[in-house]
Protein backbone atom coordinates (compact mmCIF):
# COMPACT_ATOMS: atom_id res chain seq x y z
CA UNK A 1 0.00 0.00 0.00
CA UNK A 2 2.96 2.20 1.05
CA UNK A 3 4.59 1.89 -1.89
CA UNK A 4 1.19 2.46 -4.50
CA UNK A 5 1.10 5.98 -2.72
CA UNK A 6 4.58 6.52 -3.40
CA UNK A 7 4.07 5.74 -6.66
CA UNK A 8 1.01 7.88 -7.24
CA UNK A 9 3.27 10.82 -5.41
CA UNK A 10 6.68 10.20 -7.28
CA UNK A 11 4.27 10.09 -11.04
CA UNK A 12 2.43 13.36 -9.75
CA UNK A 13 5.58 15.20 -9.43
CA UNK A 14 7.03 14.40 -12.71
CA UNK A 15 4.07 15.06 -14.58
CA UNK A 16 4.20 18.36 -12.81
CA UNK A 17 8.00 18.88 -13.42
CA UNK A 18 7.81 18.51 -17.19
CA UNK A 19 4.74 20.32 -17.53
CA UNK A 20 6.01 23.64 -16.03
CA UNK A 21 9.34 22.89 -18.05
CA UNK A 22 7.21 22.41 -21.40
CA UNK A 23 5.64 25.34 -20.28
CA UNK A 24 8.87 27.32 -19.42
CA UNK A 25 10.64 26.39 -22.91
CA UNK A 26 7.46 27.52 -25.13
CA UNK A 27 7.74 31.22 -22.94
CA UNK A 28 10.98 31.38 -23.72
CA UNK A 29 10.50 31.27 -27.56
CA UNK A 30 12.06 34.23 -29.13
CA UNK A 31 9.06 35.00 -32.18
CA UNK A 32 9.08 38.20 -34.35
CA UNK A 33 9.63 39.26 -38.17
CA UNK A 34 11.44 37.13 -39.87
CA UNK A 35 13.82 40.64 -41.53
CA UNK A 36 13.89 41.48 -37.61
CA UNK A 37 15.51 38.03 -37.23
CA UNK A 38 17.74 38.47 -40.10
CA UNK A 39 19.25 41.90 -39.65
CA UNK A 40 19.93 40.94 -36.09
CA UNK A 41 21.76 38.17 -36.74
CA UNK A 42 23.63 39.84 -39.47
CA UNK A 43 24.63 43.13 -37.36
CA UNK A 44 24.94 41.13 -34.15
CA UNK A 45 26.68 37.62 -34.65
CA UNK A 46 27.37 38.12 -38.71
CA UNK A 47 25.28 35.07 -39.40
CA UNK A 48 24.26 34.32 -42.64
CA UNK A 49 21.38 31.47 -43.75
CA UNK A 50 23.31 28.38 -44.70
CA UNK A 51 20.96 25.52 -45.31
CA UNK A 52 17.07 25.94 -45.29
CA UNK A 53 14.35 23.53 -45.73
CA UNK A 54 10.69 23.10 -45.50
CA UNK A 55 8.97 21.87 -42.62
CA UNK A 56 5.86 19.49 -42.26
CA UNK A 57 4.03 22.58 -41.14
CA UNK A 58 4.63 24.39 -43.56
CA UNK A 59 7.62 26.70 -41.74
CA UNK A 60 10.66 27.42 -43.02
CA UNK A 61 13.67 26.24 -41.33
CA UNK A 62 16.61 28.25 -41.73
CA UNK A 63 20.40 27.66 -40.28
CA UNK A 64 22.62 30.56 -39.90
CA UNK A 65 26.48 30.63 -39.47
CA UNK A 66 29.22 32.86 -39.04
CA UNK A 67 31.71 32.32 -41.45
CA UNK A 68 34.17 31.23 -39.09
CA UNK A 69 31.53 29.03 -37.40
CA UNK A 70 31.56 30.37 -34.56
CA UNK A 71 27.82 30.96 -33.89
CA UNK A 72 24.85 29.42 -35.55
CA UNK A 73 21.54 30.03 -34.93
CA UNK A 74 18.41 27.63 -36.03
CA UNK A 75 14.64 29.39 -37.03
CA UNK A 76 11.22 28.52 -38.14
CA UNK A 77 9.49 30.94 -40.33
CA UNK A 78 5.87 30.72 -40.54
CA UNK A 79 3.72 30.93 -43.54
CA UNK A 80 2.74 35.05 -41.59
CA UNK A 81 5.96 35.85 -41.84
CA UNK A 82 6.39 35.47 -37.89
CA UNK A 83 9.98 33.88 -37.09
CA UNK A 84 11.11 31.78 -34.21
CA UNK A 85 14.18 30.85 -32.90
CA UNK A 86 13.93 27.30 -32.55
CA UNK A 87 18.56 26.71 -31.22
CA UNK A 88 21.41 28.47 -31.00
CA UNK A 89 25.00 27.69 -30.55
CA UNK A 90 28.25 27.93 -31.11
CA UNK A 91 31.42 25.93 -33.33
CA UNK A 92 29.21 25.12 -36.16
CA UNK A 93 31.50 22.96 -38.46
CA UNK A 94 30.30 22.05 -41.97
CA UNK A 95 31.31 18.27 -42.74
CA UNK A 96 31.23 16.53 -45.94
CA UNK A 97 28.24 14.34 -46.79
CA UNK A 98 28.90 10.34 -46.15
CA UNK A 99 28.49 8.22 -49.52
CA UNK A 100 25.89 6.46 -49.17
CA UNK A 101 26.16 2.74 -50.88
CA UNK A 102 23.34 0.75 -52.91
CA UNK A 103 20.56 2.29 -55.00
CA UNK A 104 19.28 5.30 -54.57
CA UNK A 105 16.00 6.25 -53.01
Amino acid sequence: MFRKKLLIVFTLFVMTFFTVSVVEAQQQLVCTKRIDVVEHLAGKYKEATIAIGLANNGGVIEVFSSQTGTSWTIIITMPNGTSCMIAAGSNWEKITPVKIFGPPA
